[in-house]
Order: structure tokens, then C-alpha cells, then sequence
């Protein structure tokens, strides 16, 4: 699956140069990049939440039974699409450079939607992974990449904005390749689940150069809603790949 189309595809994402967060004062820069990260840690904690929430409401007998009827058939393909509808819903309300309120409201709305195309993945390694010291592996590994991509551009303060048109076509070909396995009903094997998250690994370090780079003081739940884009995707195929390992 791939959700990352909530900026590759936007040419107003960039601001004016006398905007951007490289081009402000040291604390304003400071303070923009303490607020992107809080926000990120926030939305994340906050997925979490989420998902303990829906396990704890519907136990996992149930929680099965509903995770089977969103990815039965094409349901599951009704469901991602849907996912990217609000995804762009929710990355148009982050970018909102005059309503405070509603770029948070942007980054909840894709947290919200992000655990609930999660939720059936989470069933699964339950069931087949035999219990939550998979997820808890999976968790820890992919924020261990994560900080290696964030410390790579924090410490070079290398540009990666070069990488996007390779985002773009990777994205859709990745977006391409998931409709098929799932009209056809078959799955691409562990070299496609390496090549996404390699594919999760430029978007980070895209989007994290682009806090650095590309993004004007004050958006920083904009920001935080890429990186969490990235990440949950990067979590997602991190995951598979230790349900794969498993089996």
C-alpha cells in the first residue's frame, strides 16, 4: 500500500524563500522543528492509543471478523482508496497557512484514518504473529530506521528534494502494482515488501530535508503529517516483512 501522494504531487507545497524555516532566525527555526517533532511523537502516541482503544472495545474475536470484512474482496481496495481521499482532505487542511485550528484538525483526521487502515494488520500479527511481541519488534525496528534517515539529514543538511520525481514514479508503480495483487488476488513476495520500505526510507529522508528546507514557520503540523505518512508506510512493510520472516 502507499499513502505518501499528500505532497509529491502538490507544486505549492514549496514556500517563497523569505518564508522558508532555513532562511529564519535560529529560534524560529528551532522552535519550528521542537513543534514538527512534538507534533509527530503526539500523532503517533496517539495511533497507539487508538489501536489499543479498538482491540480493547471489540476483543479479538471480533476484531478479526471486522478486519476480514475490510480486506474481504475489494473491499480492501475501497478502503485504500477511500484512505487516500482523506489523506489529501487531511494534508490540504494541515497546509491551511491561516487556520491554526483546522492544520491540526488535518494532522488528527489522517492519524484517525492512518489506525484504521492499520487495525487489520495489527489483527493479523496477533493471530499469526503469536501476539504483540512482533508488533512491539516491528515498532522498534522501524523507529530505528527512522532515526537513522532523520540523523543522516540532520547531520549532512543535504537537500534531498532531488528525490522526488524518483518518489513519485516509485509511488506509482508501488500504487500500481498493490491494485493488481489485489484484483487478482496474489501478492508480490518479500522483494516487493524490501523495495517499499527502501521506497519509505527516501520519503523520509525527503520529507526531513524539506523541514529543513522547504517548509515556512507555522507549518509545522504539515510537516508532521508527512513525516507520519512516511513512517506509518515505512512501519507497515517493516511489519509484513517480520509476519513474512514468521510464517
Amino acid at each position: 500500500m502507499n499513502s505518501n501522494n499528500h505532497n509529491t504531487f502538490n507544486n505549492d507545497f514549496y514556500a517563497p524563500t523569505d518564508l522558508f524555516a532555513a532562511a529564519a532566525a535560529a529560534e524560529e527555526r528551532a522552535g519550528f522543528i521542537t513543534k514538527t517533532y512534538l507534533y509527530l511523537v503526539g500523532a503517533v502516541l496517539s495511533m497507539v492509543g487508538l489501536e489499543v482503544l479498538y482491540f480493547n472495545l471489540l476483543g479479538l474475536d471480533k476484531a478479526q471478523h471486522l478486519a476480514g470484512m475490510l480486506t474481504g474482496g475489494f473491499a480492501w481496495l475501497v478502503v485504500l482508496v477511500l484512505f487516500m481521499a482523506v489523506q489529501w482532505i487531511a494534508d490540504m487542511w494541515a497546509r491551511n497557512a491561516t487556520n491554526s485550528v483546522m492544520q491540526v484538525a488535518g494532522l488528527a483526521l489522517y492519524t484517525v484514518a492512518a489506525s484504521i487502515v492499520l487495525f487489520p494488520l495489527l489483527t493479523v500479527a496477533l493471530l499469526v504473529g503469536g501476539g504483540s511481541q512482533i508488533i512491539v519488534s516491528a515498532g522498534i525496528a522501524t523507529g530505528g530506521l527512522f532515526s537513522l534517515m532523520t540523523l543522516a539529514v540532520f547531520i549532512t543538511r543535504k537537500d534531498f528534494s532531488f528525490l522526488r520525481t524518483l518518489l513519485v514514479f516509485g509511488s506509482m508503480a508501488a500504487l500500481g502494482l498493490i491494485v493488481i495483487s489485489i484484483l487478482f488476488g496474489f501478492n508480490f513476495g518479500p522483494i516487493f515488501i524490501y523495495a517499499m520500505i527502501a521506497l519509505a526510507c527516501g520519503y523520509i529522508l525527503y520529507d526531513t530535508s524539506n523541514v529543513l528546507h522547504h517548509y515556512r514557520i507555522g507549518q509545522h503540523a504539515a510537516a508532521s503529517l508527512a513525516l507520519l505518512a512516511s513512517l506509518f508506510i515505512l512501519f507497515w512493510y517493516v511489519l509484513q516483512l517480520f509476519l513474512s520472516n514468521r510464517e
